[in-house]
């Protein structure tokens, strides 16, 4: 990255004083809306297309990333800024929602951390025939399909756009669940289209990532009743807000390593997830590979590539009302999400 162009940024999308979401830049502790830019750059060939909105401004990713480098190093002098009459506002004074409002496309990769798949095979639900099972057994058992797994392909889902919530919303715990798990993920953000792109060239179509808590309900993932048909994500992890998500779109360039983004989770105060992205079994690059050998990958579309170990599975502890979900990455921002009791609509 060229020098003038150091200036490492995030983006947000806020609210204030009634005011309708807008998208912003945001550098250190303040928010510069993205409408309010275009006196920086007019003495550049730069601008910014779509504004007003962050899924306008993935839609021409490239060039606004361009633009947005050149803004970002002018808002860091204060001379340019003053100049400009661009004043930022303090985040402790905006409401933080997702920073990308409704994608249009969300998938989701199942079991994709070593550490899950011994956490879901020591799960007795998940078990059939070992109400108790033996630790030797289950790590054999794990070790023999993470193998398995690698010989393969990701299992993804679709997730929909109607299960995203902002990083400080509340949780609705639906009133007939028993089993409403956390799953903390790394989300990349699609910055351009693509089908049937090779690994060797997916890093190039991503713009950014995002923090996501891809929520579930364990119990509905399998269906009693229709046994031999598999799972069904639709039940199981579509509730309205069940993908808590920001607060920052981090873009990719500022994100030397992703493998050495921890995640961190606590529920009530207590670490229950704590691990780094580079325990996948499938790197980012192989899931878009796969995803966009067999569905179209839009500007803005989000990928959830799969949680580590510690999901409530492990400590046989589900999310009830009054939880609070604290969830963090070093650079991506952190989460707070307070889980209440959904209504009962026959009562």
């Amino acid at each position: 990255m060229p020098a003038e162009f150091s200036v490492p940024f995030r983006l947000g999308t806020f609210s204030f004083a009634g005011r309708a979401p807008f998208p912003a830049l945001v550098l250190g502790q303040h928010a510069y809306a993205l409408e309010m830019l275009e006196p920086l750059l007019h003495r550049s060939s730069l601008r910014l297309s779509g504004a007003h909105s962050m899924m306008a401004l993935l839609s021409d990713w490239p060039a606004n990333f361009e633009a947005l480098q050149t803004a970002a190093s002018l808002l860091a002098d204060d001379r340019d800024a003053a100049a400009a009459g661009i004043d930022g506002m303090p985040l402790e004074q905006l409401n933080v929602h997702t920073p990308v409002q409704m994608p249009r496309q969300i998938f989701c990769t199942i079991a994709n951390y070593r550490s899950h798949i011994i956490d879901t095979v020591r799960d007795p639900a998940a078990t059939p025939g070992l109400s108790e099972p033996d630790p030797p057994e289950c790590l054999a058992r794990a070790a023999q399909i993470i193998e398995e797994r690698l010989q393969g392909h990701p299992y993804v889902c679709l997730k929909l756009p109607t299960t995203v919530s902002g990083p400080m919303d509340p949780l609705q715990i639906p009133h007939d669940a028993q089993r409403t798990d956390w799953e903390l993920e790394l989300g990349v953000v699609m910055g351009a289209a693509c089908r049937r792109v090779s690994r060797e060239h997916a890093m190039q179509f991503v713009a950014g990532y995002v923090l996501v808590n891809d929520i579930t309900v364990r119990e509905r993932v399998a269906r009693p009743d229709l046994p031999r048909l598999g799972t069904d994500w639709l039940q199981s992890k579509n509730a309205p807000g069940f993908l808590p998500t920001g607060p920052y779109l981090i873009p990719a360039a500022f994100v030397p390593d992703v493998d050495a983004i921890r995640l961190t989770l606590s529920l009530n105060g207590q670490v229950m997830q704590d691990a780094l992205v580079s325990d996948m079994m499938f790197s980012i690059a192989a899931q878009i590979e796969y995803i966009s050998q067999h569905a179209q990958l839009l500007p803005g579309d989000l990928i959830c590539t799969g949680t580590p170990a510690g999901c409530g599975t492990r400590y046989k502890r589900f999310l009830r009302p009054g939880d609070i979900i604290d969830a963090c990455a070093e650079g991506l921002g952190a989460q707070r999400t307070r889980c209440v009791a959904e209504s009962d609509p026959t009562s």
